[in-house]
C-alpha cells in the first residue's frame, strides 16, 4: 500500500519516562510511558486510522507493533489542530522506538508521517 508524506503533518515526542508502576511481563520488565502529539499544519483535514511501531533493543531483537487507530481513537485533524496522547512500551533492554502514523484526506489520498526515534534506557539494576 502506497502512502504519501503530507507536508505539515508532523509528530513530536513530548516526553518519555520510566514508570515501574505499569504492568509488564517478566521477559520485558521495563515500562516506559511516552507522550506524543500529532500536528496538522497542512491545508488538508487528516483522519488518522493506524500506526506502526518498530522497537529495536541492544540485544538485537526487534518488536513490530501495528494496529488500527491511536489509543482506541481515530483522530480527525483539521488544519491547525493537534492530537496529543500517551501510551507505553515495555522493553527488556535499552531500546530505540520509531514508527509512523497513517491517515487519509477527504479526497481519499493515503498519507503518513514519521514518529521521531526516541531512546528508552532502563535504570541500572543493583
Amino acid at each position: 500500500m502506497q502512502f504519501d508524506t503530507l507536508p505539515g503533518l508532523t509528530v513530536t515526542v513530548d516526553s518519555i519516562a520510566y514508570d515501574p508502576t505499569r504492568p509488564a511481563p517478566p521477559d520485558r520488565p521495563h515500562p516506559f510511558v511516552y507522550h506524543l502529539s500529532i500536528h496538522n499544519a497542512s491545508e488538508d483535514t487528516v483522519r488518522i486510522f493506524g500506526r506502526k511501531w518498530i522497537v529495536k533493543d541492544t540485544d538485537g531483537d526487534t518488536m513490530v507493533v501495528e494496529g488500527d487507530g491511536v489509543v482506541g481513537q481515530f483522530p480527525n485533524l483539521s488544519p491547525g489542530e493537534t492530537f496529543s496522547y500517551n501510551s507505553y512500551h515495555v522493553i527488556k533492554a535499552e531500546s530505540t522506538a520509531t514508527g509512523s502514523f497513517f491517515g487519509t484526506t477527504p479526497d481519499g489520498r493515503r498519507v503518513c508521517t514519521r514518529i521521531p526515534a526516541f531512546d528508552m534506557q532502563p535504570p541500572l539494576m543493583a
